[in-house]
């Protein structure tokens, strides 16, 4: 298995598992909290999205799906177009409401761009490095790992709040 398929398995496996959280559930649903302090589904899909697609647009060198192709519009949250949830209050976790629907399309169009870009990449790629903000300075497939991680963690996490509405 080459490092592109790795990546691009990786990624799909969250790609996948988007779909059966939201099904059957309504933007009320989807935007509840197990407490005031909590995420919610919808929060937490929304910001795994944008987290891929930041961070993917980022290294591949393009634009954002959620700007480019409409999808900030649709949502038409009150926040900024650059933010993706790192470091969000409870006030705007809790502003971050969308149906099924559309948090699944927005899913797919920015793991379609990843797959694609991902689909690219040799095993030499992977070592460029892509930030030196940092130290030592963070490669391409460091990055893109920490992209799988962020986003398996948050799916788990999605998951987890549709079984415990599920035992309401």
């Amino acid at each position: 298995m080459k490092s592109s398929e790795l990546l691009s398995d990786a990624l799909g496996r969250v790609r996948e598992q988007v779909p059966g959280i939201v099904e059957g559930l309504d933007e009320d649903a989807l935007a509840w909290r197990a407490d005031p302090e909590a995420n919610s589904i919808a929060w937490l899909l929304w910001h795994l999205t944008r987290v891929e697609d930041d961070h993917v647009a980022d290294v591949a060198g393009t634009g954002q799906v959620w700007v480019e192709d409409g999808w900030m519009a649709r949502f038409e949250l009150p926040l900024p177009e650059e933010d993706h949830g790192f470091g969000h209050s409870s006030e705007q976790v809790a502003v971050v409401r969308a149906t099924g629907e559309l948090l699944t399309g927005y899913h797919q169009a920015v793991a379609d761009r990843a797959q694609e870009y991902v689909r690219t990449l040799s095993d030499d790629d992977l070592d460029r490095v892509v930030d030196e903000r940092w130290d030592p300075p963070v490669t391409l497939g460091a990055r893109l790992v920490s992209v799988v991680c962020e986003i398996n963690q948050h799916v788990g996490q999605a998951a987890y709040l549709r079984g415990l509405l599920a035992r309401r």
